[in-house]
């Protein structure tokens, strides 16, 4: 495969990328014999009748079919868990955890990753799961690909190189990337990184898209131009490989004698992609008040009722502040929607010292949260000027189901068991003579 990475730019665009002139066949999908000896394979995303702008498919062109493999094996992983939880049950607390440790042993991503929580049902194509991961060695003999949902990838510290069935992706850290249900890929560290940390949000729900802009307008939020796929790139070469697949919640291997990333040619919609969170168009008030954090919507996986839903990406990036007689940062609330939050680098305008870039929080439905002491105070008797929050970037995943953290993250090391206390300090202020 090439040294030199190249994409495409465009969300959900139909893409046509060939690795050697002709390998795209003209006038057809599938014709009776391919070039170069090629065999066609479509891989599809969507129900087959779905409308045709929900219609997801990517018909390859690849040296050898999908099919040739040997049986599957269960993989035993007790460190990666789906919905539904079979234990614990929820609970209302507010809890918060350091970044995960790195490894002192040669660890590659799919043995580093570890569930934090889950929601939903991945039976029913309903909620998400949320992962970390940290890991020092590249998967070279090695493949993965998810048949439960797909892997919203959110890179912490250093870069990754995801070596997908379509071709690569370079993806550093303040950037994003999307591997869809089904696709096959690699990890490796990325140029420079020795040690690769960050989270992951499996989607079992309806594939990510663009939210609806309303009464934004034609502009703003993240845009369809800034979204780069890979193009064609293919790996002729006979070995010893493995394919490790999560099916059903389980992890499967199978075996096979060439690697799987032989498309020499592809055309279709569904398709890996990336993002730098940098080309995020910040919506924010010029006025007055504090915003709801939707206008922070970066990706979003609807349900079956309008505006609730499955799972919503959102990040606080760098901004200007102006706004006038308000309390800027985020006030104390109790939401529906449930919050697992987590911190890219920089700090968070509502936290204190508590949390740490790799770190993450988790607020439930009507759990209620908001500034700890410290920021409070800082922020209620702030001078009003216009500041510039430009050491940040936070996100979100937001869901309308409930997390259940695993018994691992319950557990962990990790875990600040103090958290709820950041608000203990909060005093009354009431005075009924004063104003």
């Amino acid at each position: 495969m090439a040294d030199q990475l190249h994409y495409q730019s465009g969300f959900r665009n139909h893409f046509a990328t060939e690795a050697l002139p002709g390998a795209l066949p003209e006038g057809q999908n599938s014709p009776q014999q391919c070039a170069y000896g090629l065999y066609a394979e479509q891989l599809t995303g969507s129900a087959f009748t779905a409308p045709r702008h929900r219609n997801l498919r990517s018909w390859l062109y690849r040296i050898r079919p999908s099919a040739a493999h040997s049986a599957y094996q269960p993989l035993d992983n007790d460190r990666v868990h789906t919905a539904p939880p079979a234990r614990p049950a929820a609970d209302p607390n507010q809890m918060r955890w350091d970044p995960a440790p790195l490894p002192d042993t040669p660890t590659d991503f799919i043995d580093s990753l570890l569930t934090i929580a889950v929601n939903g049902d991945a039976g029913t194509q309903t909620g998400t799961a949320v992962h970390v991961y940290a890991f020092n060695a590249d998967m070279v003999e090695r493949f993965f690909y998810n048949a439960d949902g797909e892997l919203l990838i959110v890179p912490q510290l250093g870069a990754l190189r995801l070596r997908t069935e379509l071709g690569e992706l370079e993806v550093d850290s303040g950037e994003i990337a999307v591997i869809p249900r089904g696709i096959k890929f690699q990890v490796r560290r990325g140029a420079g990184t020795k040690v690769a940390r960050g989270y992951v949000c499996e989607n079992y729900g309806s594939p990510l898209e663009l939210p609806g802009l309303g009464p934004i307008g034609a502009n703003g939020l993240a845009n369809p131009r800034d979204f780069l796929a890979p193009v064609a790139a293919y790996e002729h070469q006979p070995g010893h490989f493995r394919v490790v697949a999560k099916f059903s919640g389980r992890f499967w291997e199978t075996r096979l004698d060439h690697s799987p990333l032989d498309v020499v040619a592809w055309h279709g919609n569904y398709t890996p992609y990336k993002y730098n969170l940098a080309h995020f168009n910040t919506i924010n008030t010029v006025s007055f008040d504090h915003p709801d954090p939707s206008i922070f919507t970066v990706l979003t996986s609807v349900s079956d009722t309008p505006g609730m839903a499955n799972l919503d990406f959102v990040i606080f990036p760098p901004r200007w502040m102006v706004a006038e007689h308000t309390f800027r940062p985020p006030w104390f609330h109790r939401n529906l929607m449930s919050e697992f939050m987590g911190l890219i680098h920089g700090e968070y305008d509502a936290k204190a010292a508590g949390f740490l870039p790799g770190g993450a929080s988790l607020h439930n439905c009507m759990s209620p949260h908001g500034p700890d002491a410290a920021s409070f105070d800082k922020a209620a008797s702030a001078t009003l000027e216009p500041q510039y929050q430009g050491n940040t970037l936070a996100f979100m995943f937001e869901s309308r189901y409930v997390f259940h953290p695993t018994e691992a993250a319950l557990q962990a090391d990790f875990r600040q068991q103090d958290y709820v206390h950041v608000w203990s300090t909060l005093r009354a202020n009431f005075n009924p003579d004063q104003r």
